[in-house]
């Protein structure tokens, strides 16, 4: 849309009803026709691009936790200076010289402390401040030990064929992130166990080309396999309940302003916990026929 509104802001200036219109679109075409604006307008847009398709991944209800982080690229800044020129020389937009020295204000050399050259300021003072301040964001939510958990638990992914597949990487993830749940006689015998699923499983026709760890939980309960591989079993099921946002805490909030309504204000907990259940997940109650459920309920006492 930047040509269709450059001629758009070209028609005002010409053709405004007065006088503060034409100045006001004369001043934004001149601001839209410099290299800063174009800069930052195709900075915002990488950024926001990659924000907005992690942000929204990070929102979905279920989410594969394995493959969170790989919604972040950044394809650095040759890419991306390239990209600016190739606009501006597009729309007939000066380029500056990036050898040149970059002045700040009034454009007065005497306001300037130190030399600083228009790429150091834009490369430095720009585009990676803005990237610095995204990775600071990630690394508050994706600590070190937050990252090694996730990728300690790739292990466990059934995709491509159980590619990340690593006894001693799951072993490592049970007994580092849940000794209460493996003490270290729990953590031989699951050794044991992963031994015996490698050359069980991994080649079982039933459990190729799965998608996500939640489909192998769910195999693993169709095949009886569950029974057989406890430990296993036990662990899939605790990395399938981490959370990668809070997402669901929030939907869990709105649904409690929905639910509890003055009507509703002197429910018990049990009970105001189970509307709550049906609520947030009610894409499975759907499906749950309710003629069903009150002969069902109607049955149990005459």
């Amino acid at each position: 849309m930047f040509g269709a509104t450059l001629e758009v802001l070209g028609k005002m200036i010409n053709d405004g009803s007065s006088r503060d219109m034409r100045r006001e679109a004369k001043g934004a075409y001149r601001e839209m026709k410099s290299f800063e604006f174009v800069f930052i307008l195709f900075l915002l847009n990488k950024v926001l691009r990659i924000s907005d398709i992690f942000c929204r991944a990070l929102q979905t209800k279920s989410l594969d936790i394995l493959n969170a982080l790989n919604y972040v690229s950044n394809n650095g800044w040759d890419d991306f200076i390239r990209s600016v020129v190739f606009f501006c020389e597009k729309y007939d937009i000066t380029m500056l010289d990036m050898s040149d020295c970059y002045m700040e204000g009034t454009w007065r050399s005497c306001q300037q402390k130190d030399y600083v050259t228009v790429e150091h300021h834009y490369y430095f003072d720009v585009f990676n401040a803005v990237i610095d301040f995204q990775l600071m964001e990630l690394n508050s939510r994706f600590s070190e030990q937050t990252v090694e958990l996730l990728t300690l638990s790739s292990t466990l992914d059934p995709v491509d064929g159980f590619k990340s597949f690593d006894i001693d990487n799951i072993c490592s993830l049970a007994e580092k992130f849940y000794p209460h749940d493996f003490t270290p006689n729990k953590v031989l015998a699951l050794r044991r166990e992963l031994e015996h699923y490698q050359i069980d499983v991994l080649s079982h026709p039933r459990f190729q080309n799965m998608a996500s760890l939640s489909e192998l939980c769910r195999r693993f309960v169709e095949t009886m396999k569950s029974q057989h591989y406890l430990l296993i079993d036990k662990l899939i099921r605790l990395v399938l309940t981490l959370p990668v946002s809070t997402a669901t805490t929030e939907r869990a909030f709105s649904a409690m302003k929905l639910i509890k309504t003055s009507l509703r204000s002197k429910i018990k907990n049990e009970y105001f916990s189970d509307c709550m259940v049906i609520y947030a997940e009610r894409e499975i109650i759907d499906i749950v026929d309710s003629d069903f459920v009150i002969d069902d309920f109607y049955n149990l006492k005459p």
